[in-house]
C-alpha cells in the first residue's frame, strides 16, 4: 500500500499554506496582467462582507456568554480598567515611537515638492470624513439609538456595549434566565461554525484582495515613496519585535511562538489589508490558548478600537512626512500638538480600509501650515502602508489579551509555553 505523502496533505488542511500560495499567485498576477488582477477585487470585498456579517454575532455570543458565566462580576471592571489602562500605555508609546523615528530618519525630506502643484481634489473626499471628535462626541458615539441599530451598522464599540449590560443583566438574573444562557452557548457554537466554514473562503478573499491592489498601483508605484515604506515596515517590524517582545517576555511567553501560532490571521490580514477579518480565529486562538471566553471578548472587541499600534505610529511619522515634503518647518509645539491630538483620532481607526488615512487628515488640519493636499503624495502607496498598520495592530491586541489573562492569573506562564509550543 501507497503511504500518503505528507506534501499534498499539508498543502491541503494547512490554511497557513494556502493562504500564502494565494498572496503569491496575486502578487505574480498583479505584476504580469495588471487588468486581470484588479478584476480580481470583487473576491475580496465578499470575503470581507462574509466576515463582517458574522462579526457582531461573534462579539455578541462571546461577550454575553462569557461575562454571564463569570462567577465574579467585579473581574469585568476589572479587567476592562486593566485592558484600557494598558492600551492607552502602548498605543500612546506607538505615537511617540513613530514622532521620534520621523524626526530621526526624516523621510520626506529631499522631496522639495510644491503643495500648490499636488492634486487636492484626491483627498477632498477623505478630507470632507475627517473630522476631529470632542472626548463627549466619542464617547456619546458609543450608545447606539436603539439595540438593532448597534447590530445594522456593525459599530464594534456599539455592540460591545449591548453586550456588557446584556451580561451583566443575565448574570444578575441567576438560574431563571439559565435556559436563555444555554441557548446562548449553542449558538455561540453554532456562530464559531460558521466561522469556520467562512474561513475557508479565506486564501480566495486573500488572492482577491492583493491581486487588486498589485494590479491597480504596481510594484512600481511603490519606487518614488521607498523611504517612507521602508521606514514605517522596519519601524513596525522593530516595534512588534522588540517593543512587544518585551511586554511578552515581562508575561512570561515569547513573541516568536506567539506570532507562529497566530501565522494564518497575520498573513491573511496582510493582505486584505484589515484586521476586522481576522478577529474570530484570533478570539478562538485565544481561548484555546487559555484565556477565558469573558476576558478575549471583552479586551478583543475594546481592542480593535483602543489599542491601535500600528495606526498609532502611522499617524505621527505620515504626518511628519508630508511637512518635511512641503518643506513645511514645524515647531516642536507644533508636532506636540499633532501628537495629542492624534491620541484621541488614533482610536477606532483599526480594522476598517481607509479609516486611518481618514483619522490622520482630520489630525493634520490642526496645524494649518500643513498643506491637507500633501497627503496626496501617499494616498497612492496607503494601500501597502494599510497593511502594516493591520497586521501590528491585530497583533498588538493578541499580545495585550494574554497579558491581561496573564495579570488576572487565568493562564500560568507554563501553559502558555506548552500551548504556544
Amino acid at each position: 500500500m501507497t503511504p500518503p505523502n505528507p506534501f499534498k496533505k499539508a498543502f491541503y488542511t494547512n490554511s497557513s499554506l494556502q493562504v500564502l500560495f494565494a498572496v503569491v499567485a496575486a502578487v505574480v498576477l498583479g505584476y504580469l496582467r495588471p487588468a486581470t488582477a484588479m478584476a480580481m477585487k470583487p473576491l475580496g470585498d465578499a470575503f470581507i462582507r462574509l466576515i463582517t456579517m458574522i462579526l457582531t454575532l461573534v462579539i455578541f455570543c462571546t461577550v454575553v456568554t462569557g461575562i454571564a458565566g463569570m462567577e465574579d462580576l467585579k473581574k469585568v471592571g476589572r479587567v476592562g480598567g486593566k485592558a484600557l489602562l494598558y492600551f492607552e500605555f502602548v498605543s500612546t508609546l506607538a505615537l511617540f515611537i513613530g514622532l521620534v523615528v520621523g524626526n530621526v530618519v526624516r523621510p520626506g525630506s529631499g522631496f522639495n515638492i510644491n503643495a500648490a502643484t499636488l492634486d487636492a481634489k484626491a483627498v477632498a473626499e477623505y478630507a470632507g470624513q475627517a473630522k476631529a471628535q470632542t472626548a463627549s462626541e466619542f464617547l456619546l458615539h458609543i450608545v447606539p439609538n436603539t439595540v438593532v441599530d448597534a447590530f445594522s451598522k456593525g459599530d464594534i464599540l456599539q455592540v460591545l456595549l449591548v453586550s456588557v449590560l446584556f451580561g451583566f443583566a443575565l448574570s444578575v438574573a441567576g438560574p431563571r434566565c439559565k435556559p436563555l444562557l444555554d441557548f446562548l452557548n449553542m449558538l455561540t457554537e453554532v456562530v464559531f461554525g460558521i466561522v469556520t466554514i467562512l474561513m475557508r473562503l479565506a486564501p480566495f478573499g486573500a488572492f482577491g484582495a492583493l491581486a487588486f491592489t498589485i494590479g491597480k498601483y504596481g510594484i512600481a508605484s511603490l519606487g518614488p515613496l521607498v523611504r517612507l515604506l521602508g521606514t514605517f515596515y522596519a519601524t513596525a517590524i522593530l516595534f512588534v519585535f522588540l517593543v512587544l517582545g518585551v511586554i511578552a517576555r515581562m508575561a512570561g511567553f515569547g513573541i516568536l511562538r506567539f506570532l507562529a501560532y497566530i501565522k494564518e490571521e497575520i498573513l491573511l490580514v496582510l493582505a486584505v489589508s484589515s484586521s476586522e477579518p481576522a478577529m474570530p480565529t484570533l478570539m478562538a486562538k485565544l481561548e484555546k490558548l487559555g484565556c477565558s471566553k469573558g476576558l478575549v471578548g471583552l479586551v478583543v472587541p475594546t481592542g480593535y478600537t483602543f489599542n491601535t499600534d500600528g495606526t498609532s505610529m502611522y499617524m505621527t511619522m505620515a504626518a511628519l512626512f508630508v511637512a518635511q515634503a512641503t518643506n513645511t518647518p514645524l515647531t516642536l509645539t507644533q508636532e506636540l500638538t499633532i501628537f495629542a491630538v492624534a491620541v484621541l483620532t488614533s482610536k477606532g481607526a483599526s480594522g476598517v480600509q481607509g479609516a486611518a488615512f481618514i483619522a490622520l487628515v482630520a489630525t493634520m488640519t490642526v496645524i494649518p501650515t500643513i498643506p491637507v493636499a500633501g497627503m496626496a503624495l501617499i494616498l497612492g502607496i496607503d494601500r501597502f502602508l494599510s497593511m502594516a498598520r493591520a497586521a501590528v495592530n491585530m497583533i498588538g491586541n493578541g499580545v495585550a489579551t494574554v497579558v491581561v489573562s496573564r495579570w488576572e492569573k487565568e493562564v500560568s506562564a507554563e501553559t502558555l509555553k506548552q500551548n504556544l509550543a
